[in-house]
């Protein structure tokens, strides 16, 4: 019964539904009833205890449908607390069907300001102007889409900048890429 597909499938429903989705009158004594109620109370907090775990590191890792697959593999290999085969294929389905979702989810949560929806630009050339030098100018014309994570709603910020500014911003978004990619290199 704890082996059926269906019923380990369900219980990662539930258990994405109140650990990721927020629907907290989900608890473990309602999957229980629902799904498995022909086994004890310690082989159910244990299934429980191995699908969250594993669920967690996926999670926590963001895998793709390749390094899951090399994981149920290794979890499959384990003597003893590994998965079965038909465990293994619940995962597999549940992780083609949830991924973006619980990623997505996840983001939503951990993310409490405004973030950044659109960025667009141009560069316009000054075709008339006051001074002579300012004719042929290169300006950026910048427009940033900012809003709340959750939310359809956005402001929009237009600026623009001189072809120096422009340069200034594209060196120091350099040194940031930079930054990042010795950190994602350790």
């Amino acid at each position: 019964m704890a082996d059926d597909s269906k019923n380990i499938l369900a219980l990662l429903n539930g258990l994405a539904k109140r650990v990721y989705y927020g629907e907290t009158e989900i608890t473990d004594e309602f999957l229980k009833q629902e799904i498995f109620p022909n086994i004890s109370e310690d082989e159910f907090s244990g299934l429980v205890g191995k699908c969250s775990s594993l669920l967690k590191s996926m999670v926590s890792a963001d895998m793709d449908l390749n390094q899951s697959e090399a994981f149920f593999t290794s979890q499959m290999k384990k003597p003893e607390g590994g998965i079965t085969e038909n465990q293994a294929n619940a995962f597999r389905k549940f992780w083609k069907i949830h991924r973006n979702k619980i990623h997505e989810a996840v983001i939503a949560r951990s993310t409490w300001n405004n973030t950044l929806k659109n960025v667009s630009w141009r560069i316009d050339i000054q075709s008339q102007a006051r001074h002579i030098d300012q004719i042929n100018a290169p300006t950026a014309i910048m427009e940033l889409k900012l809003g709340p994570n959750d939310s359809k709603n956005s402001e929009v910020v237009r600026f623009e900048m001189d072809e120096e500014r422009l340069n200034n911003v594209l060196q120091t978004m350099q040194e940031i890429e930079n930054e990042v990619n010795k950190h994602c290199e350790q």
